[in-house]
């Protein structure tokens, strides 16, 4: 018998995180999260996102273990302001047997009907900046910290369970030898010349700081026209300032203003911390805080995290000076491998942005909806 129990205390939430921890010890692609990190994210008082969603965390037993969990959300910007009656899921982690993946849903199904809502949609987080999509295609490649894995046959569950696609992204990768300069570099310089931009680059966090509020604006600016896109609040801006932005190396963030100091466009790239936190298992201490700092200081890998640029300088090739930054910068740092994360497949201006890089579509993923 399958029975389903919401997670409130510390410990039960704790409990919830660590159920993939067992369900993937022996799959050598997943990687784990930090347990502290996760939850910080699931602590009402502490994560801004939750003064505008609210969220359940379930685990379904069987036999007094756990066989499979689930977050139920509703992000009530999304639902009053953009009028999408919709109930999100995400941190689903499950077992291969549908009976359980039924179960999980029907905690969804709950909490959307009892608010008048029409459709679900997942697994998806609190906001754009968090995980997104379950993974179809890409099993037998590594995870990152900012994807979830899981097993194949979470998608099959989902198309059983009556649920259809509704949004693909992918994922690309390419070796930084595949890098031609040529392709940007004239275009850098006529770029900077036309527009009067100027490339800003950093050596500390401390002077990184001042521009992220408008970092932020402009990726409210500049991503609103995708689809469920909701915006960032000036509370979740502070939130992620303080949690995320020493996490990053200061000449991994470049940003380019007009002559007004105006923030035109912006990019976020991070180095790979897979294997360091694979080596941690979840743990910053005694010694998970090591292997993330010296990843930080010596990975080869890097991911491209964010890239925005306002509308109005769209298709003006304004990524050309981001590129030209980031060349000189991987190039210093001995960069082996560049990594896309999750974008829309139907982002178009996003995917032509790398035409010239010969990049491999590597993972595929999306989430799934159905009507309640």
């Amino acid at each position: 018998m399958i029975t389903i129990h919401e997670a409130k205390s510390k410990s039960e939430l704790k409990e919830y995180i660590k159920f993939p921890f067992s369900l993937y010890k022996n799959n050598k692609n997943w990687v784990a999260p930090l347990i502290s990190d996760e939850l910080e994210g699931f602590d009402k008082e502490k994560n801004p996102a939750f003064e505008t969603a609210e969220a359940y965390f379930y685990v379904a037993k069987k036999n007094n273990e756990i066989v499979g969990r689930i977050t139920a959300i509703i992000n009530w910007s999304e639902v009053n302001d953009q009028h999408k009656k919709k109930v999100r899921f995400g941190w689903f982690d499950v077992i291969d047997d549908v009976e359980v993946t039924k179960v999980l849903l029907e905690k969804v199904y709950e909490l959307g009907r009892k608010n008048n809502l029409e459709c679900v949609e997942g697994p998806i987080g609190f906001s754009n900046l968090d995980k997104v999509g379950v993974l179809t295609e890409g099993f037998d490649e590594i995870g990152n910290m900012i994807t979830w894995y899981n097993n194949p046959y979470y998608a099959a569950h989902f198309e059983q369970l009556g649920y259809v696609k509704e949004k693909e992204y992918i994922e690309s990768k390419f070796p930084f030898e595949n890098v031609k300069p040529e392709f940007f570099e004239k275009a850098n310089d006529l770029v900077k010349r036309r527009y009067q931009l100027t490339a800003l680059n950093f050596k500390t966090t401390k002077e990184v700081m001042p521009h992220i509020d408008k970092m932020f604006d402009l990726f409210n600016k500049s991503y609103a026209s995708l689809s469920s896109f909701v915006a960032i609040s000036d509370t979740q801006k502070e939130y992620f300032k303080k949690k995320y932005i020493s996490f990053i190396n200061p000449e991994y963030i470049k940003f380019v203003e007009d002559k007004d100091k105006n923030l035109v466009a912006f990019s976020i790239v991070m180095p790979s911390f897979t294997e360091a936190l694979q080596k941690a298992n979840g743990k910053l201490f005694p010694f998970g805080f090591i292997h993330l700092l010296k990843a930080k200081k010596q990975s080869k890998d890097v991911l491209f995290y964010l890239i925005g640029v306002a509308p109005e300088y769209q298709n003006k090739a304004v990524t050309a000076v981001i590129f030209k930054e980031y060349y000189e910068t991987f190039k210093e740092r001995g960069i082996l491998n560049c990594f896309r994360t999750p974008e829309l497949a139907d982002n178009a201006a996003s995917i032509n942005l790398w035409k010239h890089f010969n990049t491999v579509v590597h993972k595929r993923r999306c989430t799934y909806t159905k009507l309640l």
